[in-house]
């Protein structure tokens, strides 16, 4: 029995030429998605004419108004109509589609924008007079006289007037304003010169201004980005620029302490475009492999500039995807490029865990236990005598000389407390000089201009990690031969891709050997890993190759084994460490790459300046 067919007709079909009208409006469904998609393409050709001004307005969420103005080239009164026609375009001459250097070049938007809604656009070329032509739901009128200055005005009103079926996936006024805020800063990231002004025509309100930055690129860039992702990004984010074999990355990438709990702080261009493509944003989660849990995110802002004949900007209308000739070179380059940043960072934590710390300390706010009466000198009860007091102390706690050497050193009514180390060390050492450990797990040290409060624990659990995975690079890692080697049938396909990384694999102490056309023999499997099921294994990797171009899965799990180890061999919470003992831990941590966060990314350590302590107490 065969199930019906209702789409497809009995009757021989009849092929039909569509008209102009309906192509442009279908090649509007993919190009503009939504009013900020229109925004995008608006504001990208602004920028393509050389704009240093663009103005976008908007009412109704897009859906009622668009309107783009920049101060650009300007088009001729000839050329209006001609930008309404599809695949006409200033951007390329058709002889090459790799060797793209502007944002479009496909000649689509503005013929389908005016598809699917009433366009207008007025322009003014250096020594031609201005004009404006009307397109409605694909009906081109007449080119008209407009006095303006130079530059071009781009209005779209009633977008998807013309195709009621998508106007109805449209989300809320707000959602679709948010989305072209978003889509405006993407932009502006990416042209740090060029001012841009967003006002919401509802409201009057101006949403984001954002004026042209001067000077150097990274300055500007920078003064950018902490206008749009704000300062605390810029401050707890490092500078990168590297480059390998004509490829350089530049930008700016946080450290692990300032995540996310979602990938929205994670913005890549590719020469200059903003794309969403899985290959780097996979890269970016590579670099921070081992300094992030999994529920967390990295934020970064990458610039990949390559020769655009090595990439191929031509694989989806929207223009938001990219293909690398090389993606191996690329995704190397973002990987080993953030891993050097935050070597280079050492012991650096992100100045928000303290902000954060000492927010907790406040009792500001509705959630807050509200503060206590003000108590006042006449208030207090008698105070009892110096000799009083030496009394007190001497029968509750024991002298710290003794606490190290005592086998129950806190034998008293409380559960913990502190002990105090004498005056030494140099506190003007990045992170201090040891001065007390309370709790049995928090050193407590001083710096020249305040306190350091380190997590014993997870900082040494930092220091023995990357120790063991420097002990792994010089020796490589030990491989256990299988008393009986498992076969796994694979495609021959799959079996010679994988095989094309055998060398590496072999370095990481798995070793395969082909088995035939269509199989492959598991001699060897990391020690470190134990019994392991390794035709799992060799899928995995097998999957993360045909997704990424190379896999990563086998080094997540030696790594994730050296974090155990590093676990159970640190030292222990509750473990009393004397005072050369904390200095000594303090010491490797400056000289450490990473040590700012435990193996899991939280911070092993918070610094409290004096000047933020005698706020908390009112001295300032």
């Amino acid at each position: 029995m065969h199930a019906a067919r209702p789409k497809i007709s009995q009757s021989r079909p009849v092929i039909r030429q569509l008209d102009d009208t309906i192509a442009n409006r279908i090649a509007a469904g993919e190009v503009v998605e939504r009013p900020a998609s229109a925004v995008k393409e608006l504001v990208e050709n602004a920028l393509d004419a050389g704009a240093v001004r663009v103005r976008i307005d908007y009412a109704g969420g897009g859906k009622t108004l668009i309107r783009v103005s920049d101060d650009g080239h300007g088009m001729s009164p000839a050329d209006l109509p001609l930008a309404l026609s599809r695949h006409a375009t200033s951007k390329i001459d058709g002889s090459d589609l790799l060797n793209i250097h502007s944002f479009g070049f496909r000649g689509e938007a503005l013929p389908s924008l005016g598809a699917v809604g009433r366009l207008t656009i007025s322009s003014r070329a250096e020594g031609d007079e201005g004009a404006e032509i009307t397109v409605n739901g694909g009906q081109i009128g007449p080119v008209r006289p407009a006095a303006r200055n130079r530059g071009t005005q781009v209005e779209l009103r009633d977008l998807f007037y013309a195709t009621p079926a998508r106007l109805k996936f449209m989300r809320s006024d707000r959602a679709e304003a948010q989305a072209i805020a978003e889509t405006v800063k993407k932009l502006a990231m990416a042209e740090p010169y060029v001012g841009f002004t967003l006002t919401d025509l509802d409201t009057g309100r101006e949403v984001l201004r954002l004026d042209a930055e001067q000077g150097e690129l990274f300055d500007a860039l920078e003064t950018r980005l902490a206008q749009i992702m704000g300062r605390a990004f810029t401050d707890n984010a490092l500078r990168l620029d590297t480059q390998r074999d004509g490829v350089r990355l530049t930008g700016y990438a946080a450290l692990p302490t300032y995540s996310r709990g979602s990938s929205v702080a994670q913005h890549v261009f590719v020469n200059g475009r903003p794309v969403r493509d899985k290959l780097l944003i996979g890269a970016l989660r590579a670099a921070y492999m081992d300094t992030l849990s999994r529920d967390r995110h990295p934020a970064a802002v990458l610039f990949i500039d390559i020769d655009p004949q090595q990439v191929d900007v031509n694989v989806h209308p929207a223009k938001a995807e990219v293909r690398f000739r090389d993606p191996g070179l690329v995704r190397g380059l973002v990987v080993s490029g953030i891993r050097h940043a935050l070597a280079t960072a050492g012991h650096r934590a992100s100045g928000t865990v303290a902000a954060a710390t000492l927010g907790a300390m406040r009792l500001e706010g509705a959630d807050r236990t509200p503060p206590a009466p003000r108590i006042w000198q006449m208030d207090l009860p008698s105070r009892p005598s110096p000799g009083a007091l030496r009394n007190s102390h001497a029968a509750q706690a024991p002298l710290v000389e003794g606490l190290a050497e005592s086998p129950t050193p806190f034998a008293t009514p409380f559960a913990h407390q502190a002990r105090v180390e004498p005056d030494q060390g140099p506190i003007d050492a990045p992170l201090g000089a040891a001065r007390a450990q309370v709790h049995e797990n928090y050193i407590i040290a001083q710096t020249a201009d305040g306190i350091v409060i380190v997590d014993q624990h997870a900082a040494h659990e930092r220091l023995v990690y990357e120790r063991l995975k420097r002990q792994v690079a010089q020796t490589g890692v030990p491989a256990q031969a299988l008393l009986i080697p498992e076969v796994v049938p694979l495609s021959p396909d799959d079996a010679a891709r994988l095989m094309d990384h055998a060398e590496d694999l072999a370095a990481l102490g798995l070793v395969l050997e082909p088995f035939g056309g269509d199989a492959i023999v598991v001699r060897e499997t990391p020690a470190a890993l134990g019994a392991v099921d390794a035709r799992k294994l060799v899928l995995d990797i097998l999957d993360e190759i045909a997704d990424l171009g190379q896999s990563q899965a086998l080094g997540s799990r030696i790594d994730a084994v050296l974090s155990r180890m590093a676990c159970h061999g640190s030292v222990r919470s509750g473990r009393q460490l004397r005072a050369e003992e904390m200095n000594a831990l303090l010491r490797e941590m400056e000289a450490t790459p990473l040590s700012g966060q435990c193996n899991h990314g939280r911070p092993t350590y918070v610094e409290l300046k004096l000047a933020d302590i005698e706020k908390l107490f009112g001295r300032r």
